[in-house]
């Protein structure tokens, strides 16, 4: 703002607030933070009054608090917060706890300090105008005009133009605010987002609108504007694929909101993993309409899997084996020293023929171990000496026998 003379317009009422409250209107649309629409807002009533020294302060009912949002003065620079507003002397703190638009001259403003056995705060103005910024009966802050030189430069029904605009600052300004927690929210879950390990995107009607870096990552792209607006096509091995994996996420999301399965899916250098998809939605009407999905590399996951199943076939093999030995050791040592005995060529035919009698029993057993071992599909091990464990081949059995 100009420091020079300024001279009241000649008509000011009610009307000339309607161009203002369009003007602030727009601003709240063009305007990127709530710094930038104090400052257009004061260029706006610069159009209706003199506004070299003009304030708007906020008030956080719940900490006694005043603060000095936007403050442009001839003679000070922005006060500190004030702590304790009720408890202060403060014209603004006038203002705000009668939720009423007030005007001070000269000797209102030294009589009020001396009523309150308080100090002027500050340089003393000719003439003040403060109007409370207030909504649904709650007051938020005010808004201040005041000039150091001339008790005339404002006059009552100024105040009420003043009070009448206010109205609209504070939606104003609570638009705003809300529109910057709105903003920094975002950011704050975009961050989280950033910060997952997994992939995230959000998908309608299977187009993927936004993607966190991760799944970028994932899939080996350069940056996430390879998947603005394409289609979820690009992450199937092929049309097969892609459409059923539609069927299934239509069908599980429209009968439990979520959708979950696994599938093969392809990277840009036409490498593939295998993924966990799951996908998220409120709409049951139209559940493809939007949806989140959350996309995790399984590879190391299948990996461990495969290598938890080869131990445990190796353990089985290892099991069996040792009970293959110790069953088969047996009827083979029996075999074996009987016919040593035949080897040493004894004439005792008592003697040859129960050698004999022992071979064929042990050879028939063998022949029962090797039968129940092809017939096994179901087993229970038993501990065996040193620490091992086996098979109990005896007491095992086949699907027909459980």
């Amino acid at each position: 703002m100009k420091d020079e003379p300024w001279k009241p317009l000649p008509e000011r009422d009610h009307y000339e607030s309607l161009g203002i409250l369009l003007e602030i209107s727009e601003a709240l649309v063009s305007t990127r933070n709530l710094d930038e629409l104090y400052r257009a807002i004061h260029a706006s009533l610069g159009k209706i009054f003199p506004v070299n020294n003009f304030c708007i302060s906020l008030f956080n009912e719940d900490r006694d608090t005043l603060t000095f949002a936007y403050r442009v003065d001839e003679k000070e620079k922005c006060p500190p917060d004030i702590p304790h507003l009720s408890r202060t002397a403060s014209l603004t703190g006038e203002v705000i706890q009668s939720c009423q638009p007030i005007i001070f001259y000269e000797k209102d403003i030294i009589e009020f300090a001396r009523q309150r056995k308080s100090e002027v705060i500050g340089q003393v103005s000719k003439v003040w105008l403060g109007a409370p910024l207030i909504i649904r009966d709650r007051v938020i802050g005010a808004m201040v005009i005041q000039d150091y030189h001339s008790a005339d430069t404002y006059q009552p029904r100024d105040l009420e133009l003043l009070d009448s605009v206010s109205r609209y600052v504070a939606l104003a300004i609570e638009r705003k605010e809300s529109e910057e927690k709105i903003n920094r929210q975002s950011l704050v879950l975009e961050k989280i987002l950033e910060s997952s390990p997994v992939g995230i995107a959000l998908v309608e009607d299977r187009v993927f609108k936004w993607v966190n870096q991760e799944m970028v990552r994932m899939f080996r792209y350069e940056s996430k504007q390879d998947f603005q607006d394409k289609s979820s096509r690009m992450i199937y091995k092929n049309l097969e694929d892609y459409e059923l994996a539609g069927d299934i996420i239509h069908k599980e999301l429209t009968s439990h909101g979520i959708s979950d399965y696994e599938i093969e899916v392809v990277r840009k250098d036409k490498t593939t993993f295998p993924a966990n998809i799951r996908l998220n939605s409120s709409d049951t009407k139209d559940p493809m309409n939007w949806t989140i999905a959350i996309v995790t590399d399984i590879s190391q996951r299948r990996a461990s899997e495969k290598e938890t199943a080869e131990k445990e076939r190796l353990q089985g093999v290892l099991e069996m084996a040792g009970a293959v030995c110790h069953e088969i050791n047996q009827p083979l040592q029996a075999i074996i020293g009987f016919s040593d005995l035949l080897l040493l060529g004894t004439e005792d035919e008592e003697t040859v023929d129960r050698g004999l009698n022992a071979i064929k029993s042990q050879a028939d057993r063998l022949g029962r171990i090797t039968q129940k071992l092809s017939n096994i599909t179901r087993y229970k091990t038993v501990e065996y000496p040193g620490n091992k464990t086996i098979v109990d081949i005896w007491n095992a059995g086949s699907e027909s026998n459980n």
